[in-house]
């Protein structure tokens, strides 16, 4: 995916480059037929896989809830050791204009209606959750000049290592490339031609554009709320608080006098634009009215209507750490129907609970990862220990340990993990090893040598100071090994701290529960600690000691009756 990225991608920024490292994060977007088609490619190229399009109607589950794989609408039965569901939005999906309803996954999908059946029939408690879209509009009936354009960063902050390495050597270009301040928006044929006109030869990206609501746009929805089928009662399932529709924009933040809008394209070689901060439910007269009264986009013609979508999702209380069910062991699930939203969440649980999947058939110990070490830790653990009522969207807020969690770090943190399951080569792990060294190599060189009576480290942790503005300096050290310096360096007290909890956090997780553990046993515990845990079944210390409810007295009558083992009976 990263690779893909990087190879497909028309814009890329740094979010949050003002503030500090723990929160800063590469975004991109992708061109969205280019990153289709190319992943597609990756799939038909991969030996040993078989790709099926059909209908999944169901899952076979023999007596005692054995998993046998599952039935598909065309081709019939499918025998599978695992199974990995993954169906978004499909699961008795309905699209919403207005008051129009029609059954369907969204973006042109059918809608998963046996499967949800099937699930049922399984014992799974489904809810409805809720989603939506804004609409799309052509990018030759914009008036760019009432927009503010926003370009991408250069050089690009990519997300691949593999890219990375040829970033480095002058080797990697974004594709099709347009100079930020020279790209302007024309109007070509359908004949494929360009979007956008190069005016400049060289490097450079796809520019996105700033506009805002008004308080026209703000009283036309206000006047059509009936018309919306979130506010007009066609809709029931749970919506997305942290990316909500401009009606609830409207409706929750009355005094607010505009919204952002992002006018995003959605590749090289289309007009598609994407007004990211539209999504509505509205009917499409409605609809036209609120987006003809946005600056810019008085004259815009609709390529394709808002909507929203309600589908179903399970429990994710039914789950463990490695994406499995607890009730159909050798089946898991990954994405909206484990009650996330966004497409980031979906790839990362995609990842776990395919890798998971795979082990599992090969006979080897999964892969989890924990919360100290991992925001897909945070995620999975947040799902299956607290649950949510809300479509679940991963921020750094929710990481204890956010600072030692930066993405600056990663191949670091996870190198290991990804040896282990075979995600890099002998290469970068040798690489990764070196700069490690260097890394630990030059802040013990820091610490011993000295300028103006304090040592180097000193002063490089002086507000303002850089690595390469420092007495004393090397000039030999790769980029990424002075970058880990820097932040290492400048938020040292901090880093410590965090490790050291995140330490004792790990020593708690290394405490297993076994299985023979009986909590309505345990007369101490109280009422309320002794059903949440039956219910739940935690496998670690860490993990009971997160669930809603559960008390720091319960963990400690726990502890002790981890200490004395199981009685004998």
């Amino acid at each position: 995916m990263a690779r893909n990225t990087d190879e497909t991608g028309i814009q890329f920024r740094v979010l949050n480059a003002s503030k500090g490292p723990a929160v800063q994060a590469n975004r991109a977007q992708c061109d969205k037929i280019s990153y289709a088609r190319r992943m597609q490619q990756c799939i038909a190229r991969t030996r040993g896989l078989t790709v099926v399009q059909d209908e999944a109607a169901g899952i076979l589950v023999d007596a005692g809830n054995v998993l046998r794989g599952v039935k598909l609408s065309g081709a019939g039965e499918v025998p599978a050791h695992c199974v990995v569901i993954t169906t978004g939005t499909s699961l008795r999906g309905r699209v919403y204009i207005g008051h129009e309803r029609v059954a369907g996954g969204g973006d042109g999908r059918p809608a998963a209606d046996l499967l949800s059946g099937s699930l049922i029939q399984a014992g799974f408690e489904l809810q409805r959750f809720k989603t939506g879209t804004p609409p799309r509009i052509d990018a030759r009936t914009i008036d760019w000049t009432l927009t503010t354009i926003q370009p991408g960063d250069e050089p690009p902050p990519l997300f691949s290592w593999a890219a990375r390495r040829r970033q480095r050597a002058g080797l990697f270009h974004v594709e099709q490339n347009t100079p930020n301040q020279h790209a302007t928006p024309n109007a070509p044929s359908d004949s494929g031609e360009r979007l956008f006109h190069v005016e400049q030869a060289g490097g450079g990206q796809m520019p996105c554009w700033l506009t805002h609501t008004t308080a026209i746009t703000h009283k036309i929805i206000r006047d059509n709320l009936q018309g919306s089928a979130l506010y007009g009662g066609e809709i029931t399932g749970t919506g997305v608080r942290y990316c909500p529709s401009i009606e609830d924009k409207v409706v929750k933040f009355p005094d607010k006098e505009a919204h952002h809008v992002f006018l995003e394209p959605e590749g090289w070689n289309t007009h598609w634009i994407y007004p990211n901060g539209l999504s509505n439910s509205l009917d499409r007269q409605a609809q036209e009215a609120l987006v003809h009264s946005v600056p810019g986009l008085e004259q815009a013609r609709f390529l394709a209507y808002a909507y929203a979508i309600e589908y179903d999702c399970i429990d994710t209380l039914e789950l463990r750490h490695t994406l499995e069910s607890k009730r159909i062991p050798r089946l898991f699930f990954a994405g909206q129907v484990n009650r996330t939203t966004g497409y980031e969440e979906a790839a990362a649980q995609g990842f776990l609970a395919g890798v998971n999947a795979a082990l599992h058939v090969l006979g080897k110990e999964p892969l989890i990862l924990s919360r100290q070490e991992a925001y897909l830790g945070v995620l999975v653990d947040d799902l299956v220990t607290k649950g949510t009522n809300e479509p679940y969207r991963m921020f750094t807020s929710r990481a204890e340990r956010r600072l030692i969690l930066r993405q600056d770090n990663t191949r670091y943190r996870l190198a290991e993990h990804a040896a282990k399951v075979g995600l890099c080569d002998a290469s970068f792990l040798e690489e990764t090893t070196k700069f490690s060294g260097m890394i630990q190599a030059e802040m013990e060189r820091l610490a011993t040598e000295h300028s103006d009576g304090k040592n180097l480290l000193v002063h490089l942790s002086h507000p303002g100071m850089c690595y390469a503005e420092m007495p004393g300096r090397r000039t030999d050290l790769p980029d990424e090994v002075i970058e880990q310096i820097e932040i290492l360096i400048k938020y040292q007290g901090y880093i410590e701290q965090e490790e050291r909890e995140a330490s004792r956090a790990r020593q708690t997780e290394s405490v297993q529960i076994p299985r023979w553990m009986d909590y309505w046993s345990l007369a101490a515990l109280r009422y309320e600690a002794r059903e949440k845990l039956s219910h739940l079944k935690p496998v670690t210390l860490g993990q009971a000691s997160r669930v809603p409810g559960i008390t720091p007295a319960d963990i400690a009558v726990l502890t002790i009756a981890l200490r004395r083992g199981k009685p004998i009976t």
